[in-house]
Order: structure tokens, then C-alpha cells, then sequence
């Protein structure tokens, strides 16, 4: 997969390459990432990306012209999506990147700064995603946690699909609690039931345990699930 991030501060994308199974994702291959300063695409001698705002108010908005021709430089490949982190996007969740990762080879991210990016730098935006009802001060950190989200679903980033499928959200309930040894610390026991070799028993007691740690910590989520529960 070909990641392309249009960002005025591309240093703070630079930890991914090393992050782990993430970073050993990008030596293998499996996906690669290009990041493109607007400020490179400025014409003027200053290199000015920002500009204050028609009618007048606070702070500084991110210029059309070198975004446009920042975006416009990147190769296109036929699967291609391009997202705008925002505020007022929709909500990021784990099935977004499920199809992100699966239904397209390249993923372009705009990424805004200072007080906001002009109103025209939407339209080239297939989808605006948010990671959360609050605000920082640009979108390298949501597109980071995109893009982290998105490479370890790559066929062979993590170690096996199993691991990917009982994860929380990946069925809208949270993930069901883990053990290991030793069985007894400071008085916290491994429950029973885990230790039993039943194999149908365990995987009733993770069922049930999904079910209640999700009605008692994401209630919302909870509803969803019983709703998709009813249609099936």
C-alpha cells in the first residue's frame, strides 16, 4: 500500500518507520510512505503557506495554492483514497480501517494547521475523518493513528488473522480479558474455566465476558451490537 501525506511539518511523521511491527511493515514493503510540504509548492519568495482570513478573526488559514499543488504532484493509482483530518469529520472506527486497508492500494492524507485550511481544500478530499471531539494543533497525529491502524491489518504485519479478528471492535464488542502465568499474583487468580482444557467452555466464558465488560464500559457500543444482533 502507498501512503501519501500532505503535511507543512514532515518530521513528525518520521517515527512510524521505526514503530515496531509498523516500521518492520514499511522495511518489508508492505507499505510505504511519502510525505509532501506544501511549503515546497509555495511561489512566492517567502515560501508563504498561510494567509489571515476573509472577514476578519483570529489566527492564520492554510492557503489553497501550494496544498493543491502539493496533492496534484502525487503519482495516483487506480484505488485511491484521500482523507481530510478534520474536526468536523466523521468519527474514525476500526471498521474504516478494515476497508481502507482492504479496498484500496493508496491512501492520501491532508493534513490542516495553524487556525484552519481554506474552504476549498475539501473538495479534494474523498472523506473527512476525525479522531475525536477535540482539537491539536494539525493532522499529523490523527493521520498517524490511521495509518498505524491501517498497516498492522496488511497481510503480514502481525502474526496471525486470528489475532486481528477477536480484537475489540473488530465485532463491535470490546476484546474479552487475557491471562497468563503465573495462575495465582498477589491473590489475583487466573479464572478457573481458562485453565480447564475445555475448549467450548472457554470460548462460552470469552463470549460472555465480551458481552458484559462492553454493556459495562461502552454501553453505546453495546446497543449497536444487540441492534445488528436483532437484524441477523
Amino acid at each position: 500500500m502507498r501512503l501519501d501525506v500532505v503535511s507543512l511539518t514532515p518530521e513528525a511523521l518520521a517515527p512510524l518507520q521505526g514503530l515496531g511491527v509498523i516500521g518492520r511493515a514499511f522495511a518489508a514493503g508492505r507499505a510505504e510512505l511519502h510525505v509532501h510540504n506544501p511549503r515546497d509548492f509555495a511561489t512566492d519568495r517567502y515560501r508563504k503557506v498561510d494567509d489571515e482570513p476573509y472577514g476578519g478573526g483570529a489566527g492564520m488559514v492554510l492557503k489553497p495554492e501550494p496544498v493543491f499543488a502539493a496533492y496534484e504532484s502525487i503519482p495516483t493509482q487506480p484505488r485511491r483514497r484521500t482523507l481530510l483530518m478534520s474536526p468536523q469529520g466523521q468519527p474514525l472506527r476500526q471498521q474504516d480501517l478494515r476497508r481502507w486497508a482492504t479496498d484500496y492500494d493508496q491512501l492520501v492524507f491532508l493534513c490542516g494547521h495553524y487556525e484552519g485550511f481554506d474552504e476549498r481544500i475539501r473538495s479534494l478530499a474523498d472523506e473527512e475523518v476525525s479522531i475525536g471531539d477535540f482539537v491539536l494543533t494539525g493532522g499529523e497525529l490523527p493521520a498517524m493513528t490511521i495509518i498505524n491502524g491501517v498497516v498492522r491489518l496488511l497481510p503480514g504485519t502481525v502474526g496471525t488473522e486470528a489475532c486481528l479478528e477477536e480484537e475489540s471492535h473488530s465485532a463491535l464488542l470490546l476484546e474479552h480479558p487475557h491471562y497468563t502465568r503465573p495462575a495465582d499474583f498477589r491473590g489475583m487468580t487466573v479464572p478457573e474455566v481458562l485453565r480447564s482444557g475445555d475448549h467450548g467452555a472457554i470460548a462460552r466464558w470469552r463470549a460472555d465476558q465480551q458481552q458484559q465488560r462492553t454493556e459495562e464500559r461502552r454501553p453505546d457500543l453495546y446497543a449497536r451490537w444487540q441492534e445488528q444482533q436483532q437484524q441477523q
